[in-house]
């Protein structure tokens, strides 16, 4: 049989146990608690962040937008390719409408806005790469209305240089020369203008001169020859 202390001992054994069970346990749950409380506080915070990032007005994606739609203005898209001009710029006041919108809520969120800006840039980007073929097909054009409105100039020059030997009245034909004159220094300006890139006004005006000289030498082939005079 075993004595009292012993007893007593063994009891005692028993109780530290158990204790260091329940503090095992208890730093147990609190361990797991607290490794649940940080994943719940890091999910919280990804998403106060995530709702704020929202909540902020897109100012890259404004400012890189506009710039890049200033940038093709300035190149001339609007003459050149003024269909995708236009409709970018519409493209553009729909993102910036979008952004108004968001900015009167209280609860703000700029996701559709920053999508359709970012689309803004990329149309920009696109249209710069096609500007330039586009630019160079117009000034090919003008330069051949040059040309055309040219050989039309020189066509109702020969016209008169042969009516001045026998047709029409000699006022007549000093009106016609003055006006050939004026198309010849209106030509002059049209070749200095073609290095400032304004393609269609020279093209445009090329046409006019065109069709003034046409108009001439149908006027001096409409002129009566004088009848000569008998001897």
């Amino acid at each position: 049989m075993h004595s009292p202390e012993v007893g007593i001992y063994l009891r005692g054994i028993v109780q530290t146990v158990n204790i260091n069970k329940y503090i095992i346990h208890i730093y147990i749950q609190e361990n797991y608690l607290m490794k649940h409380s940080m994943r719940y506080i890091i999910i919280s915070l990804i998403g106060i962040f995530l709702i704020a990032g929202c909540s902020r007005q897109p100012l890259q994606e404004i400012n890189a937008a506009k710039t890049a739609v200033d940038s093709i203005i300035s190149e001339g898209a609007e003459k050149y390719m003024p269909d995708d001009a236009k409709k970018l710029n519409d493209n553009l006041n729909k993102a910036m409408d979008e952004v108004k919108a968001q900015d009167s809520k209280i609860f703000k969120n700029y996701s559709k806005a920053k999508e359709l800006l970012v689309n803004v840039k990329a149309e920009a980007e696109t249209i710069n790469s096609k500007l330039p073929a586009r630019k160079e097909e117009a000034k090919k054009d003008a330069i051949a209305a040059i040309e055309a409105a040219k050989a039309a100039v020189d066509a109702t020059k020969s016209l008169l240089t042969k009516a001045s030997k026998g047709k029409g009245p000699g006022a007549a034909n000093e009106t016609i020369s003055t006006d050939i004159k004026n198309l010849e220094d209106s030509l002059k300006e049209l070749q200095v203008q073609i290095d400032r890139e304004d393609y269609l006004t020279i093209a445009f005006k090329a046409g006019e001169i065109r069709s003034k000289a046409s108009e001439l030498s149908t006027l001096l082939k409409q002129t009566p020859a004088i009848p000569e005079k008998k001897k």
